[in-house]
């Protein structure tokens, strides 16, 4: 059987640039894909953060010329390879929409960077030679390719063969744009939601989910909730009609980066085997925070975006409670909203001995944290997938997590009697189950033999990208018989 041609688009590609875990799946799927036989090659703008002697880029070929709102638009295309690997990356480059300060904007051109984007891919495509069995967009900033291949690019027998699959990452995010932007797409005004039009707007991600061939979301779950009216945010019909064609795959872990047996962070690499190391990493930890260690008292560690997604107001009540009756330590890694910095800040002032807030984002503290931590918590309104869950387990540290999207795929509740689960879940978006949550996880603490128990069964679960990789590569055999 012949490897298959994949061409997959992503606004953001780790480590080249990043903002989330977008960036980590665009760099990891493709990775395992090429070591599964495949011919995966990816694309993203080039941005101006993107390091180009560092990863080694490369000019390929002279400009090319895009058309748009009557303009000539040139971009030309650099090279390189995703680091460690042999799987070309191409990057687009375009000053006018990628040389900015940061990644997205809130400028009125959002919309045109991305349909640029995703329009000079294409191109590329052609001035490569590349026919793409598969054309695999995601999230909203690539969602108009599967339509872009249907009328712009059909007479191009280069892609007459091609299929289309978008990946939704968070349906939060959609591309809502003013309607004038179909002006620039050059495609019949027809094809597009005829009530958004109405509405005088285009709906980017709307309109790649009625236009791929197949859809997929990041863990099985997630893809039940956004068919509903309470997590679809307004998408959910449009889901519904395509339910079959529907997957939820959950997002891998990329175990050359995030396993305490060779983390190249971490102050003592450890194993299930050599799990007494842990410890050191607490300890060290702790010392760099300025906190007492103590073994009998379990630190909660957090590493996340402080933002309405991530649930961090039922916390509010919740963790000044806990505090107020447990021994227990508590460390933060976070930047986001102004009020939940202010809460975080606030806590740290009146538990100085117990608690500490460091705003901002630190890879290496991120790796510490998850090593050094005994509970690691995630309270989220909803979430999607859910990365740190997963290295927590691997870590040896217990997620206490609200039972949504892909915590509910990654983690199981612990039973004490059975000795069966590999973390502690809440269903309630509220303070009590948190309260409930971290008091169950200070009580097996306690109990040194099921806590060990516990940490073990966490240690060896494994959400290795190979086996999610090989989910994708089904989809995109079946899109190929079909």
């Amino acid at each position: 059987m012949r490897p298959v041609r994949i061409a997959f688009l992503s606004s953001e590609v780790a480590p080249f640039a990043k903002s989330g875990g977008l960036a980590d799946v665009a760099f990891s799927l493709p990775k395992t894909l090429s070591k599964l036989g495949q011919e995966p090659r990816v694309f993203m703008p080039l941005y101006a953060q993107v390091d180009h002697g560092r990863y080694g880029l490369r000019p390929l070929g002279g400009p090319v010329e895009i058309r748009l709102l009557g303009q000539t638009v040139p971009f030309t295309v650099f090279t390189s390879e995703l680091p460690g690997t042999g799987t070309p990356i191409y990057f687009i480059d375009c000053p006018r929409f990628y040389d900015r300060p940061t990644l997205y904007t809130n400028d009125a051109d959002e919309p045109l960077r991305f349909l640029y984007f995703s329009r000079a891919v294409l191109e590329s495509c052609q001035r490569l030679g590349f026919s793409p069995d598969i054309l695999h967009a995601n999230d909203w900033q690539t969602a108009l390719v599967p339509l872009l291949k249907k009328t712009i690019y059909s007479w191009d027998r280069l892609f007459q063969k091609s299929r289309t699959v978008l990946t939704v990452h968070n349906i939060a995010y959609q591309g809502v744009a003013p309607a004038a932007v179909v002006e620039a797409i050059g495609i019949d005004r027809g094809l597009f939601d005829a009530a958004d039009l109405r509405a005088g707007r285009v709906n980017f991600l709307k309109t790649g989910i009625v236009h791929a061939d197949r859809l997929t979301t990041v863990s099985p779950t997630y893809a039940l909730e956004i068919q509903t009216e309470a997590q679809g945010y307004g998408l959910d019909p449009v889901l519904r009609s395509r339910a079959r064609d529907l997957k939820g795959i959950l997002n891998g872990v990329d175990y050359d980066d995030w396993d305490p047996s060779n983390d190249r962070f971490i102050p003592a690499r450890y194993s299930a085997r050599s799990l007494h190391l842990k410890k050191k990493n607490k300890e060290a930890l702790l010392a760099r925070l300025g906190l007492p260690y103590s073994e009998t008292v379990p630190l909660v560690g957090m590493v996340t975006r402080l933002s309405f997604q991530k649930g961090i107001e039922i916390l509010f009540d919740s963790l000044p409670a806990v505090l107020a009756r447990q021994p227990l330590q508590l460390v933060v890694l976070g930047t986001g909203e102004a009020k939940y910095e202010d809460f975080f800040e606030g806590l740290q002032a009146r538990q100085p001995g117990s608690v500490r807030f460091v705003r901002g984002f630190d890879e290496e503290l991120a790796h510490w944290i998850e090593a050094g931590a005994d509970l690691f918590l995630m309270p989220s309104r909803y979430e999607p997938c859910g990365l740190n869950q997963m290295y927590s387990l691997r870590y040896g540290t217990v997620p206490v997590v609200r039972r949504t999207g892909g915590l509910a795929d990654s983690v199981r509740l612990f039973d004490p009697a059975t000795g069966e689960g590999t973390g502690i879940l809440f269903d309630h978006f509220n303070a009590e189950a948190v309260v409930w949550a971290l008091e169950a996880g200070v009580g097996l603490f306690r109990d040194r033999g099921l806590w060990r128990r516990l940490v073990l069964n966490g240690m060896s679960e494994d959400f290795s990208w190979d086996r999610e990789a090989g989910r994708y590569l089904a989809i995109y055999r079946e899109l190929l018989i079909d």
